[in-house]
């Protein structure tokens, strides 16, 4: 297949994308490569609004979660430190159960129901950008006695397995830090990872979201960890996994590249022997009757993507500065045009409006080919007759229509969801609610206030039926839909989908 690669129609794919961004916002790049060499390398937009210096793929920028494989290629290199069957709490004793008995490896692959550390964060009323550091947000997690669901249950993305095993690691003299830069070294690639978003970082970009028709700059106060804290050029990015994916063998007493890809990539087991799509920091994605493999990032201003073809040793990277770039949709529709493959086919199958299973905070809201499962956005595409299906290993979906109800899978756990049922708020919920954490809102008619003097948030409460109602949070560039379900007159939930255990209490 090799000589029918069709790099200027790749090429072209990418700068359709590119052409998007005019020459005053900001900007990305995105590379090609296979086994040899560059084949082609785009950039467009500014690396800076302040400077108007225009992007190029040498612009540093932050990969974010893109940094997963990197750190789970440390993982497999000190076997003699940890091991993937490890439970957690045999390297961090503070941690209580179920958290202490989930193992490495699925805190690794999504599997664990670890609750992620940033929504937990956002579900007590802390904003994106509130200052937080390692070792109370360590200690935080250690007080936490539910999962989002029982380990190997289900797959769902979290960041917190990775903070962890980070934290497992420096405890015993292995920083990532340490291990990135000299691993990326030996692809000629200059990478870092600063803990914190204040951290001085040669030559890093700042990152812009767009708040209406103004771009505004990113920030973020959550102390990074090794789930996303990465930082580099597109080029480095391009010559690091082109490296893995031919297996460059220098330099092996620092990572050992002989079939590192293809362990990160392998799939993972669910408790049930099902094969999960997610790996280690690495996920599958179908194209036609091709699978790949790949992984994206995301923080406030920046995404990043890259997507590799095993067999041709071939790939695709994204990198950016802006908020809005879908770099999933952009290395897709690149390698499609590089093989000569179709694309999925998005779906409408699913009828419009807002669902929710009998019992619990599971819902999701149906517009078109989008699907919204606890605030987490995903398109479903056509599937074998009746079904829809999103494509994604860390976000599966399996649906169809049955009546007005809506069955399958999602996350790989069974779920009938059945139409919302609207109507007034419970008037037995009003007054004041209090987390354990020390966080507080209160319930006024059919509104939720939570926060204090300026930043003192009063969010509408819409109804489910069953004891179950969303609001909507904004926190600078995320806007957050949050399920308050009610477990008995004197307790609830606030569930959002990387954060579904943090309980409040009626207020004395």
């Amino acid at each position: 297949m090799s000589d029918a690669l069709n790099w200027s129609g790749a090429a072209a794919t990418a700068r359709k994308f590119i052409e998007a961004w005019a020459a005053d916002e900001p900007g990305g790049a995105v590379i090609g490569f296979d086994g040899n060499s560059i084949r082609f390398a785009i950039a467009g937009g500014v690396e800076s609004l302040a400077t108007l210096a225009p992007f190029t793929p040498k612009s540093v920028v932050r990969y974010a979660s893109v940094t997963k494989h990197a750190f789970c290629a440390m993982v497999l290199a000190h076997p003699h430190l940890i091991s993937l069957d490890d439970r957690l709490g045999d390297h961090l004793p503070e941690l209580q159960e179920p958290m202490a008995s989930v193992t490495v490896g699925r805190a690794l692959d999504m599997s664990g129901g670890l609750p992620d550390t940033r929504e937990c964060l956002s579900l007590l009323g802390l904003s994106v950008y509130t200052d937080t550091k390692s070792g109370p947000l360590l200690d935080f997690l250690a007080r936490q006695t539910r999962l989002n669901y029982d380990a190997g249950a289900e797959v769902s993305y979290s960041n917190t397995g990775y903070r962890l095993v980070e934290a497992a690691l420096e405890r015993k003299g292995a920083f990532f830090r340490d291990f990135i830069r000299r691993a990326g070294a030996t692809s000629n690639s200059v990478f870092d990872a600063p803990d914190v978003w204040n951290d001085a970082v040669i030559g890093l970009v700042p990152g812009y979201w767009k708040d209406k028709d103004t771009w505004q700059l990113s920030a973020a106060g959550l102390h990074i960890s090794a789930s996303g804290s990465m930082t580099g050029s597109a080029e480095s990015l391009a010559r690091w996994v082109q490296s893995l994916v031919i297996e460059e063998p220098r330099h092996s007493d620092v990572i050992d590249r002989a079939g590192l890809l293809a362990q990160l990539a392998a799939p993972r087991a669910l408790a049930d022997g099902r094969e999960s799509g997610y790996g280690l920091g690495l996920r599958q994605t179908v194209i036609g009757d091709r699978v790949f493999t790949g992984h994206g990032g995301s923080h406030p201003g920046y995404k990043t993507y890259f997507l590799l073809d095993q067999e041709e040793k071939t790939g695709f990277v994204v990198v950016s500065n802006r908020e809005d770039t879908n770099g999933n949709k952009i290395a897709t529709e690149c390698m499609a045009a590089l093989l000569g493959l179709d694309l999925p086919v998005a779906s409408p199958a699913l009828a419009d409006g807002l669902y929710v299973t009998e019992t619990g905070p599971w819902w999701i809201e149906v517009k078109g080919s989008t699907v919204t499962y606890l605030d987490a956005d995903d398109t479903v595409y056509e599937h074998e007759g009746e079904w829809v299906s999103s494509r994604s290993a860390s976000s599966p979906m399996l649906l169809k229509m049955d009546g007005d109800a809506i069955t399958g899978e999602i996350g790989h756990a069974p779920r009938r969801l059945l139409p919302a049922i609207d109507g007034p708020v419970d008037q037995a919920l009003a007054g004041a609610w209090v987390s354990p954490e020390g966080a507080r809102f209160e319930i006024d008619g059919d509104t939720l206030v939570m926060g204090v003097g300026p930043v003192r948030h009063r969010m509408k409460l819409t109804a489910l039926g069953n004891g179950r109602y969303l609001f909507t949070l904004v926190d600078g560039p995320w806007t957050k839909r949050v399920c308050l379900n009610v477990l008995d007159q004197n307790r609830v939930e606030l569930v959002l989908s990387r954060a579904r255990m943090m309980e409040y209490r009626r207020a004395g």
